[in-house]
């Protein structure tokens, strides 16, 4: 059976060709005589995949040297409870809650100190960015933070806050390298990889060396503390070895295609196909206000639940799966990460345009 368009919010769609560059070595990788499953992370073989991974990430992203990079498990979601056990020094932290992933994490911080939510945009369904220039920001707070792009309801942050000195930390889980970003206006910025960049499993977390330090909440476990990873190159206990073999794949194929100033003109290109299909149709229409529409995921309806229904289903039959909006908005959405080749989205596109045809 030849392959699918897999619309699907993670874990996502993978470049092809890092695929069958995995499939080819699955066996023998490199004349090893295994597989990157089976070997040591102790070992030299490893220990190149795994720099070479971390190297690449910094010449993509253009990191500055003091920040490290933390190859780790556990989700973007235990990070939740990583960064207040880490940087609440003052049991401080104010939180602007844009979506279901801001609010978990503002929740789980309010566990371990005085978390604030400072703004938020559930008054519409998380379908905006609410004005961040002039936030009530604590005194104290020892940081703000933000959910960048928000894959259940479609916005993305094209402005960061203004967070009065105090530092950004941002989840970034799915627009992770979908375009350039300036890494010192940050703290902290992680993300779980299966959306952008390789198998669920893995998440990776870039910090400023300043903030790693020995003074973390009473009672923070061992494994949750960064200054333990960081000490330890990511290599403390067994890192999720084959996940970080296969995003080092996908940092060597964005830097073939140019880097994230190509990957961003390809991902403004293959959004503005479906959103200027949406603003045009009479049948489907996109649910987050213009100037806060992310370039990965883009939730859209017909305004009638069975009709919705029924175009997932005639969607899947003819190839494109994983349409199904999420639980809590239903719908539809399009995740369509750099790995979503343009003619998956004009495809798409056409698809609609039929199904719009036969059911005006």
């Amino acid at each position: 059976m030849s392959r699918v368009y897999n619309f699907s919010a993670g874990p996502a769609v993978l470049p092809e060709e890092v695929l069958k560059e995995a499939a080819e070595e699955m066996l023998d990788y490199k004349g090893s005589g295994m597989s990157v499953m089976e070997m040591s992370h102790r070992s030299k073989v490893y220990d190149t995949i795994i720099k070479e991974a971390e190297q690449d990430l910094r010449d993509l992203m253009n990191i500055p040297d003091n920040y490290k990079v933390l190859f780790l498990q556990g989700g973007a979601s235990q990070q939740f409870a990583a960064i207040p056990m880490n940087l609440m020094k003052n049991g401080v932290a104010d939180y602007i809650v844009t979506g279901q992933w801001a609010k978990k994490a503002y929740q789980e911080a309010k566990m371990y100190g005085k978390a604030n939510a400072i703004a938020s945009s559930a008054d519409k369904t998380f379908s905006y960015i609410p004005d961040c220039s002039d936030l009530p920001i604590s005194e104290d707070a020892d940081y703000v933070y933000i959910c960048e792009n928000n894959t259940i309801y479609g916005t993305k942050f094209h402005t960061l806050p203004n967070t009065k000195g105090k530092t950004l930390i941002s989840d970034v889980s799915s627009c992770f390298l979908s375009e350039p970003m300036d890494v010192s206006k940050y703290g902290v910025i992680y993300g779980g990889v299966q959306k952008n960049i390789g198998p669920a499993g893995v998440v990776i977390v870039i910090i400023r060396e300043d903030l790693i330090t020995e003074e973390v909440l009473p009672g923070t476990p061992t494994m949750l503390k960064y200054k333990i990873h960081s000490d330890a190159e990511s290599l403390y206990n067994t890192p999720p070895t084959y996940g970080i073999y296969i995003c080092g794949k996908v940092f060597k194929w964005l830097k073939k295609l140019g880097g994230l100033e190509a990957m961003k003109e390809i991902n403004e290109k293959k959004a503005a196909i479906l959103y200027d299909f949406l603003d045009q149709s009479k049948l489907f229409k996109g649910t987050v206000r213009k100037e806060d529409r992310s370039l990965m995921n883009v939730p859209f309806i017909t305004g009638n639940e069975e009709l919705d229904a029924k175009f997932v289903k005639e969607a899947k039959a003819a190839g494109f799966e994983n349409l199904k909006g999420h639980r809590s908005v239903g719908g539809m959405r399009a995740s369509i990460y750099n790995a979503m080749p343009t003619e998956g989205v004009q495809a798409l596109v056409d698809f609609m345009k039929k199904f719009e045809e036969d059911n005006l």
